[in-house]
């Protein structure tokens, strides 16, 4: 990148930042009248804790040296009111900022949690989870940082310098020019600080979200580790991503360690030369010996928040970068939107109808589906099948609205998917997927998932009628029996005959059973095949099953082939015709004898 290009960027780069520090502002807004009270006790704190070394030189001066009791007797009094106003404000500060801080921080997680549930399942697609989390937990904890303790150090930190810097100049001009004389070297060095440890910071947070997103992806497949005694590897692979999280914190502890202990050195440089310069002065009566203690002791004070100022760049850069995460997933768009003047679905009836349906993800690359145009009738089982890959799920995500078509329509009562709001089309629809995946919980809160309001009499219908009711009875706790996370308590067709009551509990008008049927063994299947029956009845339903014994009964079979219809008809009429469907049949029911 040329110079030009590099200013440009870095200028860009400045600008986003100030949008996101507003839209940051923004979060605090709701707390402003605690904001104000917070910066209104931070400049008591910072007067009265600029006043003892002023009072240290007026007691030396006008009590100590000149005998004078009465004298130093007010001064002592001013130096107690002064560190109690300290102290009450301090206090009241403290509280405050931590107070709107946890509340805004609170607010922006809730707010980022929001906007991910609002995102599209492409996104998801394209996104590890472990590097989402890692948005809401290390990045957040980031910026609390910068909240809580980067904005009070900010200003009083400057408030300090200030009035430091004032003070310096009423006790003595000229030896206030010694003592900024060093500003020049600081100005530079802080410069060069600030440039050299912008990148490092930015690093720290891309490697500490790689190490939670394989930590994340590791824990979830744990059980395939373990089978294939993978561990040696992971926990290779984990070191690595360690290091190399670490190696990155290296940079900035390296930069910070050449940094700080400069500035200590500038202080004591300043230090003695105060000594020279202002001990030739007390000596030839010049200035008080007072006024000498005042501003030695003020050169600590103007060098600690200039230190304070520039540790803070250090929270600074490590919140502005997970500011740019934070806000680089919030300006996250989602793939699909409700359209302009999209109307809420009736209550349907449940014809679906595909009208040369063409879609590809991403939009690149071969058609999951092409050209195809199916009906399906209000009440009818439809069962996809066909090999690995050939557009069976796409149909049913096309159905569900987490595609949008590339060309073509997808209707259901006559009514475009584009033009109906996404919820109207969701409570209408159930579906099963191939991994029965439930939530912490009990059992009771998981089957009354898509129906919060269910009671416990429909929760046990609805396990009635898919054959669930039997296995949860005989649990030790019943419909109360927590689940664990992921459904870990459960087998796997347990937890297969959960979701099938979940999905009867919300009683949809249209039902998509993907592969729904493989986690459960063939006694199961065949005890709830009475159940299913009885949650299909009166829906239209979109089956698509590898187990070709599952959907020898369903309305009409159609059968895919690189993403296009190849045949439709009944289980009797595809065996007949002896195509695609029969050559199937026959693998499927050579492969179930065996």
């Amino acid at each position: 990148m040329t110079r030009a290009g590099r200013i440009w960027a870095a200028v860009r780069g400045e600008r986003g930042r100030t949008r996101k520090l507003r839209q940051l502002a923004v979060l605090l807004r709701p707390y402003r009248t605690r904001v104000a009270a917070m910066f209104a006790a931070l400049l008591v704190a910072t007067a009265a804790a600029l006043a003892p070394p002023y009072l240290a030189g007026r007691a030396i001066d006008d009590g100590i040296q000149d005998g004078d009791t009465r004298a130093l007797t007010v001064v002592l009094i001013a130096f107690l009111v002064a560190a109690g106003l300290n102290w009450a404000a301090l206090y009241i500060q403290t509280y405050l900022v931590n107070w709107v801080g946890q509340r805004a921080l609170a607010d922006l997680r809730t707010r980022v949690f929001s906007h991910l549930q609002s995102l599209s399942i492409g996104f998801y697609s394209r996104n590890k989870t472990g590097v989402l989390i890692s948005r809401l937990t290390n990045d957040v904890q980031a910026l609390d940082h910068l909240v809580s303790d980067g904005v009070v150090t900010l200003f009083s930190s400057s408030l300090t310098l200030i009035g430091t810097a004032a003070i310096l100049l009423f006790l003595d001009a000229e030896l206030a020019l010694v003592t900024f004389a060093v500003f020049p070297i600081l100005a530079a060095g802080s410069l060069l600080f600030r440039i050299a440890s912008s990148d490092a910071y930015r690093l720290t947070r891309e490697k500490i979200a790689a190490v939670t997103a394989y930590l994340q992806e590791t824990l979830s497949g744990v059980r395939v580790v373990r089978a294939f005694a993978q561990e040696p590897r992971h926990v290779s692979r984990f070191g690595q991503l360690n290091d190399e999280h670490r190696e990155v914190n290296m940079r900035t502890v390296r930069l910070n360690a050449a940094y700080f202990p400069g500035v200590e050195l500038l202080s004591a440089v300043a230090t003695a030369a105060i000594l020279l310069y202002g001990g030739s002065q007390v000596s030839a009566g010049a200035i008080e010996i007072g006024v000498l203690v005042s501003f030695i002791l003020y050169v600590q004070t103007f060098f600690d928040p200039i230190q304070q100022l520039s540790q803070l760049y250090t929270t600074y850069q490590a919140g502005m970068a997970a500011l740019d995460k934070i806000f680089g997933l919030l300006d996250e768009e989602p793939d699909l939107r409700d359209a302009a003047g999209a109307v809420e679905l009736p209550r349907v009836r449940g014809e679906v109808r595909f009208e040369d349906v063409s879609f590809s993800y991403g939009g690149t690359g071969a058609p999951a589906v092409r050209d195809v145009s199916l009906t399906v009738p209000p009440g009818q089982t439809v069962a996809l099948v066909g090999a690995t890959g050939a557009g069976k799920s796409t149909l049913a995500k096309l159905v569900a609205r987490f595609y949008d078509p590339d060309s073509g329509r997808v209707l259901i009562d006559g009514h475009d998917l584009r033009h109906v709001t996404e919820h109207s089309l969701r409570s209408q629809l159930g579906v099963v997927p191939q991994e029965g995946f439930l939530f912490s919980g009990t059992v009771a809160e998981n089957i009354a998932f898509g129906r919060p309001g269910a009671g416990q009499g429909e929760v046990e219908a609805a396990a009635r009628a898919v054959g669930a009711h039997e296995f949860i009875e005989r649990m030790p706790e019943g419909y109360g029996m927590q689940v664990g996370e992921r459904g870990g308590h459960l087998s796997a067709g347990q937890r297969q005959l959960v979701a099938f009551a979940r999905a009867a509990a919300a009683d949809p008008r249209l039902l998509i059973l993907d592969e729904a049927t493989s986690n459960v063994d063939v006694h199961t299947e065949a005890r709830i095949e009475h159940g299913l029956r009885r949650l299909l009845a009166g829906r239209t339903a979109i089956v698509i099953a590898h187990r070709l014994s599952t959907i020898r009964d369903a309305g009409r079979i159609v059968v895919l082939d690189s993403g296009q219809v190849a045949e439709q008809g009944t289980h009797d009429e595809l065996l007949e015709a002896d195509g695609p469907y029969a050559r199937l049949y026959r693998d499927w029911s050579r492969q179930a004898a065996a």
